[in-house]
C-alpha cells in the first residue's frame, strides 16, 4: 500500500460510518491569550498499535524498523496533506455558527511505546473572543477514523477565565440519530463527509461565558 494511502485512511479513505477502522486517544488543549481571545487548539492524538505498526512499516525506509527524524517529518507530511479537506477534523462553532481555522503550519509525528504520535497547532482565521457559547470538537465527518477523548480532563482551557464555564459533552449516537432523523437523509448515510450533520456525534467542549462588568 502506498505510503499516501496509508495516511489517507486517516481521512476516511474507505468511508465506513458505523464501524471505525482507525482509532487514536485525543487530547485537546484551548489556549487563552491575554487579551481574552482564543490563540489556538492544541491537539494531541495518540493513534492504534495496528495503525501504528502499519505506518512503521510503510514509512521504515531503511527497514531498521524504527522511524528516524526525517522518516517522521514525512509521516508528519502525508498527514498533514490528508486532512486537510477535512479541516484537520476540527469543529469549532460560535454561538452555533461555523467558525474557521487555520491550517497548522505543519504535523509532528512520534513514535513512543509502539504507538503513534501526532501534534499540532491550529489558529482562527479571525480573531475568536471567549464570549456567550463556543463549541470546540474533534471528529472525522467519515466515521473512518474514531478520536476519542477518554477522559473529560482530556479537554482542557488553562487559564479559563473566572466568567467562562466549561462543560464536556458526549453525545448519544442513538439520541443524537433521533432528534436529527429528518435531517438525516440517505445521502448522510452514503457519504456523511458530504455535509456537516456529522458534528452531531462530536464529543465537544463546550465554553459558555458571560460579559464581564
Amino acid at each position: 500500500m502506498p505510503a499516501l494511502a496509508v495516511c489517507s485512511t486517516i481521512a476516511g479513505a474507505a468511508p465506513s460510518w458505523a464501524h471505525p477502522h482507525v482509532f487514536a486517544e485525543a487530547n485537546l488543549e484551548v489556549a487563552v491569550a491575554a487579551d481574552g481571545t482564543v490563540e489556538s487548539l492544541r491537539h494531541v492524538w495518540r493513534f492504534d498499535d495496528l495503525f501504528s505498526s502499519t505506518v512503521l512499516l510503510e514509512f521504515d525506509a531503511n527497514a531498521d524498523l524504527e522511524l528516524d527524524s526525517a522518516e517522521l517529518e514525512k509521516v508528519g507530511a502525508v498527514i498533514h496533506d490528508s486532512l486537510s479537506e477535512f479541516g484537520y477534523f476540527q469543529i469549532v462553532t460560535a454561538d452555533g455558527k461555523d467558525v474557521k481555522m487555520q491550517a497548522p503550519d505543519r504535523i509532528m509525528a512520534n513514535f513512543e511505546d509502539n504507538q503513534l504520535i501526532i501534534l499540532f497547532e491550529s489558529k482562527p482565521a479571525e480573531p475568536l473572543a471567549l464570549s456567550d457559547s463556543l463549541s470546540f470538537g474533534v471528529y472525522d465527518p467519515t466515521f473512518y477514523t474514531a478520536i476519542d477523548f477518554y477522559e473529560d480532563a482530556n479537554l482542557t482551557v488553562p487559564n479559563m477565565p473566572q466568567n467562562c464555564t466549561r462543560t464536556v459533552v458526549r453525545p448519544d449516537p442513538d439520541e443524537a440519530i433521533a432528534q436529527n432523523q429528518q435531517s438525516l437523509t440517505d445521502a448522510f448515510f452514503e457519504d456523511p463527509s458530504s455535509n456537516d450533520l456529522s458534528k452531531i456525534f462530536a464529543t465537544r467542549l463546550e465554553l459558555n461565558c458571560t460579559a464581564q462588568g
